[in-house]
């Protein structure tokens, strides 16, 4: 009954041409299927950046790291940023990412062999002190069916515990907490990250 409510009002809005009226609605109406799943070891430099989700129907079943390689004496970051990658039931598949630090290149996919992302962890540098931090180092995934994805980034760090599960739901969007480039300074890029569960 709240679909067939929703389609007759997104029909309504339409017919008289309010479409900024109802793309809002649209927006409003995906977003109340959303949940966040977050970890508790993330690094404490930057900020929270704006968000990206899939578009409406699809879920994430893949992802990519942006992740800049050891740099021997020099400052390390190591993973800077994550793009999830999202499907729908036909097969189309589309990038989504928030924002990333300026170093490093992106890894191969990594892919669910069935099902879709669902649960994660991050591996953290903890802070050095006066020696070089570099914050998130790798993350892992659960993808629905019970099989486990370990990002391509370093191997620097301990793992956290895992986030809870989206269940029955999916991993469909994510937030980045970046550190911006802080000059000569010691850089960290990616600090935390937190993903929706849609529907």
């Amino acid at each position: 009954m709240a679909t067939s409510s929703y389609s007759a009002s997104l029909l309504l809005l339409l017919s008289f041409g309010l479409l900024c009226d109802a793309q809002t609605l649209v927006i409003a109406h995906r977003r109340r299927r959303i949940g966040m799943i977050s970890v508790d070891n993330g690094g404490k430099w930057g900020t929270w950046r704006s968000d990206d989700r899939c578009p409406f129907g699809s879920k994430a079943k893949g992802f990519m790291l942006k992740v800049e390689s050891n740099q021997g004496v020099g400052d390390d970051t190591a993973v800077n940023g994550i793009t999830l990658i999202c499907t729908s039931q036909g097969n189309r598949y589309i990038n989504i990412m928030s924002d990333y630090g300026k170093w490093g290149c992106w890894t191969l996919p990594l892919w669910c062999p069935y099902g879709h992302l669902s649960a994660f962890r991050l591996q953290v540098k903890s802070s050095q002190g006066a020696g070089d931090d570099s914050a998130v180092n790798n993350i892992d995934f659960k993808c629905s069916h019970g099989s486990m994805l370990t990002g391509q980034g370093l191997s620097y760090g301990t793992h956290g515990s895992w986030s809870n599960d989206c269940g029955k739901n999916a991993i469909c969007g994510l937030r980045t907490k970046i550190e911006k480039s802080v000059g000569a300074r010691d850089d960290t890029a990616l600090n935390d990250v937190q993903f929706y569960c849609c529907e």
